[in-house]
């Protein structure tokens, strides 16, 4: 079971609710040591004063912050420590917004708000469902770790939402940072006709779990092809870019075999779905993930290239020729 990483009270107006926040996200990205290539030598790193060639205890480290023309101001690590943000207990609501309004740009990190105790329920719940009921959210500050957050408070599924956010003066302004803005033609009446049919014939429900991380995927099967001495398979290169003069044709032909696809996705599943009824677990409905485990388990060639419904197809393939 996870452990609170901060605790504190939440307030908005007069009415105090003392909660706990846990994080909500995790990294699941695969780390590395690094080695000099041909050996088992680890590569390690030192600090070393460039004039004297010689490594530098910790404790005799500063900051330097440059002002230009060659020449920095050394800061000491007790003068940050000095204004640094004291130690908060408290997510104090300054105002509620529409949540539709908060530009996604500014979100960064998302974590759970519980009640301390069970005695605190009951005001929990009112300022959840409140929140839910308006579809606002609160926009408040705290500090954590001796560092200060805005942050957006929100209703969730059973439960306060924070998440952290960028300050105004963390986004960049693109009209600096581009070689050049792009510059928008008007757009065909068929072509934008086409697009808009082709954006609907690909509009479905958002499902967050038909989602994984791929490529953390293929590191794992990269390391244990490696290890296991196995053929490694590469990606296929991207496609070519479209032609404006064939923007229209490519528009319709992507519209035509939308539709195909789905038609004989359908048809799959319907199939799937008999031909599991005998031959163990509803392929239809499993997890992209729980599909490539049995693909590795049936040793699936480019499993790692497949969508779901091809691992799903390719199992029941695999296993219908496993049983004859």
């Amino acid at each position: 079971m996870a452990r609170p990483i901060w605790n504190g009270a939440i307030n908005f107006g007069l009415v105090t609710v003392p909660v706990e926040l846990y994080s909500a996200t995790e990294d699941h990205t695969i780390s590395f040591r690094q080695f000099e290539r041909g050996t088992s030598d680890r590569i390690r790193y030192k600090r070393i004063n460039e004039r004297t060639g010689e490594e530098v205890p910790f404790s005799d480290i500063v900051k330097g912050a440059d002002i230009g023309g060659g020449d920095y101001v050394i800061i000491e690590p007790d003068e940050l420590d000095a204004i640094a943000p004291g130690r908060s207990r408290t997510i104090d609501i300054d105002a509620f917004v529409d949540l539709d309004a908060i530009d996604p740009i500014h979100f960064q990190k998302t974590y759970w708000l519980a009640p301390a105790k069970e005695e605190y329920a009951r005001a929990y719940s009112l300022l959840l469902q409140a929140m839910a009921k308006t579809n606002k959210a609160g926009v408040a500050t705290f500090v954590m770790r001796g560092k200060e957050y805005l942050t957006a408070l929100r209703a969730g599924d059973g439960l306060l939402v924070l998440t952290t956010l960028l300050f105004p003066e963390d986004l960049r302004d693109p009209a600096k940072e581009l070689k050049s803005m792009p510059e928008i033609t008007a757009a065909r009446g068929k072509e934008l006709d086409m697009a808009v049919s082709l954006i609907g014939s690909m509009s479905e429900e958002w499902e967050p779990e038909k989602y994984h991380d791929t490529y953390t995927q293929r590191v794992e099967q990269l390391i244990e092809d490696k290890s296991a001495g196995r053929e490694i398979v590469t990606e296929s290169e991207p496609a070519q870019p479209t032609k404006v003069v064939d923007l229209f044709d490519a528009l319709s032909r992507s519209v035509e075999g939308r539709k195909k696809r789905r038609e004989g996705a359908e048809d799959s599943v319907a199939k799937r779905r008999s031909a599991s009824r005998d031959k163990g677990p509803d392929l239809a409905s499993l997890s992209k993930a729980e599909l490539d485990k049995m693909a590795r388990d049936l040793e699936i060639k480019g499993r790692s290239k497949m969508s779901r419904d091809e691992l799903a197809e390719a199992v029941a393939a695999a296993r219908s020729a496993g049983a004859a």
